[in-house]
């Protein structure tokens, strides 16, 4: 993966996978403490133990047209190269959380990349699925709904790409605003 956001895109497409209607994708830059977060969380169906107990292994997937799942193990790889590491919490039934650490610093940390973009991407794709976005950083903090938006604008999904463009550019003013990655050259 090139970017995190090609990372979380892919660690999302499992949620999606696993029969979630909301799924949060939560990113925590600090300078103070040298520290970038990136939590999914979702309200799928989970995982077995045994399953969440393999799943960072590349050779384990629960894909049926291929028998390599490179989403959780490259993120772990990201994460460790960055000086940090990945958690992940899980029960049949109740969903699954998944939390990567890394140095917001280290020089092997790959670049946040386009969120706004990712995340309207899903939510065109989605819409059934409420997609909420929390990115903190040491300036702020930006939240976004996807059911939220639909509800104010009394519409029912996202297929009108004017909307997505304005979205888009919304969420990437309001990122930049708070001095998010990928808005300082990164």
């Amino acid at each position: 993966m090139i970017t995190l956001a090609l990372n979380i895109l892919d660690i999302v497409q499992n949620s999606i996978s696993a029969m979630a209607t909301e799924i949060a994708v939560e990113v925590t830059e600090s300078a103070a403490v040298d520290l970038m977060k990136i939590t999914v969380k979702d309200n799928g169906r989970g995982m077995s133990q045994d399953l969440l107990s393999r799943v960072t292994d590349p050779f384990v997937t629960t894909r049926k047209t291929r028998r390599i799942g490179l989403g959780i193990p490259l993120l772990k790889y990201h994460a460790n190269l960055a000086g940090g590491d990945l958690e992940i919490q899980s029960g049949e039934g109740i969903g699954t959380t998944l939390s990567a650490t890394l140095k917001l610093q280290h020089p092997d940390r790959q670049p946040l990349g386009d969120l706004a973009g990712m995340m309207t991407i899903l939510m065109t794709a989605n819409p059934g699925i409420d997609f909420l976005y929390t990115h903190k950083t040491d300036m702020g903090e930006y939240c976004f709904s996807s059911r939220e938006v639909m509800e104010y604008l009394g519409i029912t999904d996202f297929s009108d790409v004017s909307l997505l463009t304005d979205i888009r550019e919304m969420m990437n003013n309001n990122l930049e605003d708070i001095g998010a990655s990928g808005f300082n050259g990164e």
